[in-house]
């Protein structure tokens, strides 16, 4: 990879080349839980292959509003050891649905201000619809199952703990 490849769209890091894309017949899973600010670029350079015919992703952001009210930042609390091994059983279904290469999930936890990535789901696969049927069941199978948490603050001070919404993830069968 040159420093004049781009991913999705966007520059890569000059010189970033992923361990990954030396081997590209190796499946490459990455996980990551962190409280500072992720990056779509990274997302997609840890995807990106020359066998891959399709990248897509799936940038989760904070929003301004909610329900009309003025969202000042969220807030994440995860369980880490649990959320891996869950994610790692999700990613499991999805290659059994999905002819994917690489996966890759990324998850902030601490305050997350409005407009900043909260969540970063990317994959890449030879085929366009594995690779976007496979983002859509796996951010709606983090969202149903692994234990990571949402506080909304708002404008007027009040600030509450946001369940998921149920998700019917039959509807990926």
């Amino acid at each position: 990879m040159d420093k004049t490849q781009a991913c999705c769209n966007h520059q890569l890091p000059p010189g970033y080349v992923p361990e990954h894309n030396k081997a590209v017949s190796e499946a490459y899973d990455h996980f990551l839980i962190s409280p500072e600010p992720l990056s779509l670029d990274r997302a997609c350079a840890l995807v990106r292959s020359n066998a891959a015919g399709a990248i897509s992703t799936f940038e989760g952001t904070t929003r301004d509003t909610f329900n009309g009210k003025r969202v000042i930042r969220l807030e994440y609390e995860a369980y880490e050891p649990l959320a891996k091994k869950e994610w790692h059983r999700i990613v499991q279904e999805a290659r059994s649905k999905y002819h994917l290469l690489s996966t890759v999930m990324h998850h902030r936890i601490g305050p997350v201000a409005v407009g900043q990535a909260s969540v970063i789901i990317s994959v890449s696969s030879a085929h366009r619809a594995d690779a976007i049927n496979a983002v859509h069941y796996l951010i709606d199978s983090l969202k149903a199952r692994l234990p990571i948490w949402k506080k909304e603050l708002l404008h007027d001070g009040t600030g509450a703990w946001k369940e998921n919404e149920p998700i019917d993830l039959s509807l990926h069968n």
